[in-house]
């Protein structure tokens, strides 16, 4: 078994965690790659084995079986920058919040090896939406693709701004509002949901178009096929306007037209049978959590 380790923020509560989970991948005699950074605080922590490690460039390869992430849903997020195209599954331990992605609880660390071996889990593939800015994709860069949703939003204003929104090359509608989201079934827990978006099952083929705080009061969230090419043209008051792909921010200017549509390859998840999104729903949502009952 080929593990990789990742962690974004390093929080020194966790550590025992993670060592618990150094102890049981050697119980299983499993190769263990660490990001570098993490890699480094450990070692400045306690004793570690020189293990190897790997970056957002080099080190992983489609050989690796896991890539398990400490943190929240955001450290998911990062992890997939790493990830990209490889089909390395993932999961996450949550050591961070709310934890839709990141489910694990890291009391049950252990268990993330355990369950992997016996076999207890599925694979679920994640979709991903990618944009696509013309000329000014030196503005977003390579990582043009995002987990949970691609928005686009007003800068350096509180004036609303207009998206003008086509599907498939046909008129929506001109959302006036803060922005736009175009979010994933994975991100409809995410941004989309405090926006009054709908929950959508990941495995569903959709995308969610939830706007802003929309001055239209008959603008509503709505679900489309994820075959769609949505093509956004963004005018305000200002020169220039934000693109958020989940944590990452580009300036790109006004006036001119981005494409967004689902990226040519997924991300695959570990689904621990006892960790079901389901289970997410009514531990995270405090579904059917009534005191009458």
């Amino acid at each position: 078994m080929k593990v990789a380790i990742y962690a974004q923020i390093f929080q020194d509560s966790t550590l025992e965690y993670v060592e618990e989970l150094i102890d049981e991948l050697e119980k299983e005699s499993a190769t263990i790659s660490i990001e570098k950074k993490f890699r480094t605080h450990l070692a400045n922590k306690f004793k570690i084995k020189n293990y190897a490690t790997f970056d957002e460039v080099d080190g992983l390869d489609g050989s690796f079986d896991m890539f398990i992430s400490f943190g929240g849903d955001g450290t998911i997020l990062g992890a997939t920058t790493y990830v990209r195209d490889l089909g390395i599954p993932i999961v996450g331990v949550n050591t961070g919040r709310l934890g839709f992605l990141s489910t694990f609880k890291k009391e049950d660390v252990r268990k993330v090896v355990q369950e992997f071996v016996q076999g207890a889990y599925t694979i679920i593939e994640r979709s991903l939406v990618e944009v696509h800015a013309g000329d000014q994709a030196k503005e977003i860069g390579e990582l043009n693709f995002a987990l949970n949703e691609i928005a686009v939003s007003r800068k350096d204003t509180t004036s609303m701004i207009t998206v003008e929104t086509y599907l498939n090359g046909e008129y929506l509608t001109s959302y006036w509002a803060d922005g736009l989201i175009v979010s994933t079934p994975t991100g409809s827990t995410g941004y989309s949901l405090s926006c009054g978006g709908p929950v959508i099952v990941p495995t569903v083929k959709s995308l969610v178009l939830t706007p802003v705080a929309p001055h239209n009061l008959n603008a509503r969230p709505l679900v489309i096929s994820d075959d769609t090419v949505i093509r956004l043209i963004v005018s305000g008051r200002e020169d220039h306007h934000l693109v958020s792909l989940d944590s990452r921010i580009a300036t790109l200017e006004n006036g001119k037209e981005i494409e967004i549509r689902k990226a040519d390859f997924t991300i695959k998840m570990i689904e621990y049978t006892s960790e079901s999104f389901l289970k997410t729903l009514r531990n995270k949502l405090l579904w059917g959590e009534d005191k009458r009952n």
